[in-house]
């Protein structure tokens, strides 16, 4: 049953992978995954993580992205995501979810799930979508203790800190360095900017700060959609596309359940559907009808 009812690799060995795959030359990519067999789907394409997103978090229960949800639904959504894949998974935890102490609380709850690291952003709690106008950021001293209490919580000194500015957009990219900065100093081991709009401004970033970098490639906001090559080409460490798979999953189904009201009927989108017997072989059923028959069709010795 390795590797079948949950995942074969330690939550340690994941935290490993991941911060070797940010040593190394390669951009590690993470899409985000809005349910684990998703998750299940990016391990088997050949993705080298898994991204849980806040904001799809958010949307899977119907709510807007800003700050609504709580860590212990944030936590168990990660929880269920990272025990099924042999990925590591970095996880979206908005501000911490409160206060300094709420933040590291929040790394022993994302430790305890499995989870290979988080972000944390410097937002003013009540967030609200990184890719939207009106935001807030706090002073730096305020996200500098936000950072530390985060650190100070960690047991396992390999579960990644990623810290997230929001400031470009605000006070303008140099404040955003000077914050990535303070930030890496106060101990994140990962920086990322959010909303920086074209190459330029990414190489820019990527020549001012020492530490490794992360890129969002999110659809439809103020970002150019860079590919990976080129984020790699630039020196980033790791890109995420954070709400793609809902994208593509709710666009295939909004249009599919339209032509059923419409139509009365499913027949003409059954071309447009993942086939049975492939879901059965993403779940390995095969693997599962083999337990249960090893596990029922054994022999009672003889009574001495």
């Amino acid at each position: 049953m390795t590797g079948l009812l949950a995942s074969s690799t330690s939550a340690a060995d994941k935290r490993v992978a991941f911060r070797t795959g940010l040593a190394s030359e390669r951009i590690q990519r993470f899409p985000g995954a809005f349910n684990p067999l998703v998750a299940k789907l990016i391990q088997e394409i050949g993705f080298e993580g898994v991204y849980v997103s806040g904001a799809v978090v958010s949307a899977d229960l119907a709510l807007p992205d800003i700050g609504l949800t709580t860590l212990t639904e944030v936590a168990g959504r990660g929880e269920q995501i990272a025990r099924v894949t042999e990925l590591p998974v970095l996880i979206d935890a908005d501000t911490g979810f409160g206060e300094p102490m709420s933040a590291a609380r929040t790394v022993t709850f994302l430790e305890d799930a499995g989870i290979a690291g988080a972000h944390f952003e410097d937002q003013v709690n009540p967030k609200r979508c990184g890719h939207l106008d009106g935001k807030a950021v706090v002073p730096v001293g305020e996200m500098v203790r936000r950072l530390r209490a985060a650190v100070s919580a960690r047991r396992d000194p390999n579960f990644v800190i990623c810290a997230r500015t929001d400031a470009a957009g605000i006070e303008g990219i140099d404040a955003a360095i000077d914050r990535a900065k303070a930030y890496a100093e106060a101990g994140a081991d990962l920086i990322f900017t959010e909303a920086l709009s074209e190459a330029a401004e990414f190489e820019k970033f990527r020549a001012a700060v020492a530490t490794p970098l992360l890129a969002n490639m999110t659809e439809f906001g103020k970002s150019e959609l860079i590919p990976a090559r080129t984020l790699e080409s630039i020196g980033y460490n790791a890109v995420i596309y954070p709400v793609s798979t809902l994208r593509l999953a709710m666009f295939a189904a909004e249009a599919g359940l339209r032509e059923i009201y419409e139509q009365g009927t499913q027949s003409g989108l059954l071309d447009r559907m993942q086939h049975r017997s492939r879901l059965y072989e993403l779940l390995q059923y095969e693997r599962y009808n083999e337990f249960d028959s090893d596990i029922f069709n054994f022999a009672l010795g003889s009574d001495q």
